[in-house]
């Protein structure tokens, strides 16, 4: 390919040399060309083109072919825990492996397989043995060459250059910017985050026009309702979608018959010059729009989301002809975690059908039915589980209109037919199983009651073992019976004995219940620290897969923050943390010292963050706010007056508290501070804590007490109560700006619907919302002898006892 793409006609007016001084001016004028050349040399090598007959061999270093800027490269992805590889193109210059394309996901590449252009057959993959594997296939025996293009596209042409084939045509789970999809066009998900084979969500342009999500039945292919449309259908067709375009600006729309364009990407985006685009149906049923920066560095290879369709994929799921099992498996609840993305779950007494699919069926871990429970009282075999905000809008064989909150339970506690009851208003809908389309939404007032066994916990194993025995002894002679029930006897005193003594920790941490495990074990669990959860002051958190855990989900802190060489205070500090319980803390199930490598196991929490709670798009109802707010209210009271030894949290901030099933508030990141050391503090003056939540003794030369958690929790209160962050840069007045000013203010002007926006669901609540703010004012007092214990703030949240109207919370400071 030419070097130069501009014509340019240049005169030199040459001076001819003296004879001596010719060999000297031509070695110059070599020197010289060579280095213009250069450019132009590698040009060529790296200018997207791959020639008929050339290959690349699968292997852990092989070079990929790359687009002619680099942007992308085409080559062989290496899948995890295998020896076995796939073609595929991604991002090459972003430091996480962004894959955008691949073939060949049902029949992976063994080592030492072939990728190879060939001119009748196009793009062939055989394995070592030369078994053909996969092929993009050609409409004539005439491919002359093959170019990646700098926008992930790649096509093989014949000599004059005409597109045999290109894989914008062939897409898989990804669209790049200048990529269609035409009438009939499918995008699918992979199955998992690992396993590239196809998975149940497909993003499809229908012959009427409309662009949808919608899932599928493996392996038919059948495909369920949608859950998500553009709306640009027409029964006539004479206007209705004709394209799905995504623009090389990254924007990404329906265009119409009448060249009308329906946008699915909102408003304004970043400039694709220094920006990556891409919109990818994720394993999970979400489609997000990403971004990231074309320079990236110190950005860790992290896209940016510009939109996730549907917006909330767990209330949006609208599907209701009862086919399918919806985002999440039967039985299992759908909620949304801090990236916007869905997390299922199983209701207690349920377990997976598959453990290592956690998106996967629920199960029973009980029977049910009227056969076996005949002739005897439902209430004597079943207890009811209450779930806030849950249902299941399928699966209903009954409706109780009108209905009272305690007849629903009860109706569906004595009816041998019900699994699960939902309550709302004044109606009750009665559920059978398999329950499907679960969903927690905070907006959500209504309350389900699923019905679970009494006595399940104690284990199938010893159920069955003394079925056996039981079964033995009634056909065996008396002799025999007293040998088999000493044996049995004798049997569960071991294994009860080697359950008291497997967990037990080593010297130097003396709680029960803490496992002490290998680097390896943790390694094994998080998949290699893959699926990152977030990030904090002491480290970072990864999803861990583990049987420890009731839905066999965990959370791995790996703390990076800790006296690397003060061994026993690290474990003094675990032995605290694990000697506490309560039901608004989240629970350490244990530990990790090895070496350099210091980690905490928790359980997992699907619900995510209370940041991603308040802050998010949806709003949640007031009274589920309230309810959390003396949550955190009662963790903080056991941390700071009930507990063995007395805990100062030191960082209180909803990002340090968690939401479970039910959305039950858990304090996170308790007992850690002490392991924080000072030059590894948040800022110069060794403040521990986070901008906006810090109590002002921090700043001056005084003691530290749980007065400093106080402070921070009259700040998160303010926060739960107004729905939006303390500190907020871009806020319409200055005024406003910092969220304790302002509430104060408006609470002395009494101005307390301004920081509500007059909600309806909180100014019919007046007498609550003056209590709560008020007493976060008292919280946030400058002085901390004027600051309420925890034990008098839910004494003056509940209403026990009357709040006195709080005075200026900073009277020392000229200004705030």
């Amino acid at each position: 390919m030419p070097c130069f793409h501009h014509k340019t006609i240049m005169f030199f007016k040459w001076h001819v040399p003296e004879p001596k001084q010719y060999s000297m001016m031509s070695f110059n004028l070599l020197c010289v060309l060579s280095l213009l050349l250069l450019p132009c040399l590698a040009t060529a090598q790296n200018n997207g083109t791959v020639r008929v007959g050339q290959y690349i061999t699968a292997a852990d270093n092989s070079q990929p072919w790359f687009s002619p800027s680099r942007d992308f490269a085409f080559g062989f992805h290496k899948l995890d825990n295998e020896d076995l590889f796939l073609p595929a193109i991604w991002y090459y210059k972003i430091p996480s492996k962004t894959i955008v394309w691949y073939a060949s996901a049902d029949n992976p590449a063994p080592r030492g397989s072939r990728l190879q252009l060939t001119a009748d057959r196009g793009l062939v993959l055989d394995g070592p043995d030369g078994q053909e594997l996969w092929k993009s296939g050609i409409t004539m025996s005439a491919a002359a060459f093959g170019f990646l293009y700098d926008t992930g596209n790649f096509v093989v042409a014949d000599a004059n250059s005409e597109k045999l084939w290109q894989s914008f045509d062939d897409p898989v789970d990804t669209l790049l910017p200048s990529q269609i999809m035409e009438r009939g066009g499918v995008v699918s998900s992979k199955r998992s985050e690992t396993d590239f084979s196809q998975g149940r969500f497909q993003f499809r342009l229908l012959q009427d026009g409309n662009a949808v999500l919608n899932t599928i039945n493996l392996p038919s292919g059948f495909a369920y309702d949608a859950y998500f449309w553009s709306n640009t259908f027409d029964q006539n067709r004479s206007n209705a979608g004709l394209q799905v375009v995504f623009n090389e600006s990254g924007y990404l729309y329906v265009v119409r018959e009448n060249n009308q364009r329906v946008f699915l990407t909102p408003g304004t985006i970043v400039s694709s010059k220094e920006n990556y685009h891409r919109a990818t149906l994720n394993f999970d049923g979400s489609f997000v729009l990403y971004t990231h920066p074309r320079n990236s560095n110190g950005n860790n290879g992290i896209w940016s989301v510009i939109r996730t369709m549907p917006d909330n994929i767990c209330v949006n799921n609208d599907i209701r002809k009862g086919l399918g099992s919806g985002i999440c498996g039967h039985n299992s609840i759908c909620t949304l975690n801090s990236l916007r993305r869905p997390n299922c779950t199983c209701p207690k007494g349920f377990s997976l059908v598959d453990p290592d699919d956690p998106y996967g069926n629920c199960k029973p871990d009980f029977i049910q039915g009227c056969e076996e429970d005949e002739g005897k009282s439902e209430e004597d075999l079943y207890h009811i589980e209450e779930l806030k905000s849950t249902d299941w809008p399928t699966s209903d064989f009954e409706q109780l209109t009108p209905s009272s909150r305690e007849d629903c339970e009860s109706s569906c506690l004595k009816d041998c037919l019900c699994s699960a009851s939902v309550f709302r208003l004044d109606t009750c809908w009665k559920k059978k199983l398999p329950l499907s389309y679960g969903k927690m939404d905070p907006a959500d007032n209504g309350t389900a009651f699923i019905k679970i066994r009494k006595g399940e916990g104690n284990g199938k194993k010893k159920r069955d073992i003394f079925v056996l025995v039981g079964s033995v002894l009634l056909g065996s002679s008396v002799f025999i019976n007293l040998i088999l029930v000493a044996a049995s006897c004798l049997g569960l005193l071991i294994v009860n004995q080697k359950k008291l003594t497997r967990t037990h920790p080593p010297e130097g941490v003396s709680h029960m219940n803490l496992r002490c495990f290998t680097y390896k074990e943790l390694v094994e669990a998080t998949r290699g620290f893959k699926e990152e959860l977030g990030r904090g002051a002491f480290g970072t958190v990864y999803k861990g897969f583990m049987d420890i855990a009731p839905n066999n989900l965990v959370a791995v802190k790996k703390l990076d923050r800790v006296f690397h060489d003060s061994e026993k205070e690290f474990k003094a500090e675990v032995n605290v943390i694990g000697q506490t319980h309560h039901k608004n803390l989240v629970r350490l199930l244990g530990f990790c010292d090895e070496g350099e490598n210091r980690l905490i196991v928790y359980e997992f929490l699907s619900n995510g963050t209370l940041a991603s709670f308040l802050f998010g798009d949806y709003k949640p109802n007031w009274e589920l706010r309230t309810n959390i707010a003396m949550e955190i209210a009662k963790g903080l009271l056991y941390l700071h007056e009930e507990c063995c030894t007395q805990i100062i949290h030191c960082d209180i901030k909803p990002q340090n508290i968690l939401l479970d099933d039910n959305y039950n508030a858990r304090i996170s990141d308790f007992g850690l501070a002490k392991l924080l050391t000072l030059d590894q503090s948040h800022t110069s003056t060794a403040i521990r804590g986070t901008k906006g939540y810090v109590a002002p003794e921090w700043f001056r030369n005084t003691p530290v007490t749980v007065k400093v958690d106080v402070y921070s929790f009259g700040v998160l209160l303010l926060e739960i109560i107004c729905l939006r962050r303390c500190v907020e840069k871009e806020a319409s007045t200055i005024d406003k700006a910092i969220l304790t000013d302002w509430a104060y203010d408006c609470c002395k002007e009494k101005r307390l619907g301004t920081l509500v926006e007059d909600d309806p669901d909180v100014m019919d609540d007046m007498n609550k919302l003056q209590r709560f703010v008020m007493v976060a004012i008292w919280c946030i007092q400058e002085d901390p002898s004027l600051r309420p214990t925890m034990s008098k703030v839910i004494e003056m949240l509940e209403g026990v006892v009357e709040v006195p109207f709080p005075p200026c919370p900073w009277p020392f400071n000229i200004t705030s």
